[in-house]
């Protein structure tokens, strides 16, 4: 029987205490990782911003469009950037910025997916930032007369980042 069978090691070095649970945390790391992709996902496709008008009607501004279900219209995101923004406030504006700061932070997560390499706060800080932009757009479209936004996705963005950035910090903890 070997040294190793009967528990102990050939070259005389104790186990460290720790080295079960670290390899089942490290077994359960890809796992976590689409687990962290999938949350980020999700907070891509539900709508950023929910705007009502006094007539009753409302528009869903999504990350990649605006949809207007009452006259089932749909604006893309490309239409709005090279056809529509002239003369437009500058808070509109914001939406697209809000964009790219969740792409950065959706490449962040798929670089974790595919090549195990994620930075967690540069994940969280492009949600926050996303969600900055969106309570922003949210307040500029407030403020116009008959007109309400609801910045959902400013909460989503914000918890999904929290969630991410605490559960990060829990796992480093450990």
């Amino acid at each position: 029987m070997t040294a190793d069978e009967q528990g102990g090691t050939d070259t005389g070095e104790q186990e460290r205490p720790g080295t079960d649970e670290q390899n089942r945390s490290d077994s359960s790391g890809p796992v976590r990782r689409r687990s962290r992709l999938l949350f980020v996902l999700a907070v891509g496709v539900v709508p950023w911003s929910v705007q009502t008008f006094s007539s009753g009607s409302a528009t869903l501004l999504f990350s990649w469009g605006l949809v207007t279900p009452s006259t089932v219209s749909l604006t893309t995101i490309t239409d709005f950037l090279f056809r529509f923004t002239m003369g437009l406030p500058d808070y509109i504006l914001l939406w697209p910025l809000g964009v790219v700061f969740y792409l950065v932070a959706l490449a962040s997560v798929l670089s974790g997916v595919l090549f195990g390499r994620e930075d967690t706060r540069l994940t969280a800080a492009s949600l926050v930032l996303a969600g900055v932009t969106q309570f922003e757009l949210a307040r500029g479209f407030s403020v116009q007369p008959d007109r309400t936004a609801w910045p959902v996705g400013t909460v989503l963005l914000w918890a999904v980042a929290g969630y991410l950035y605490w559960s990060h910090r829990a796992e480093t903890d450990r």
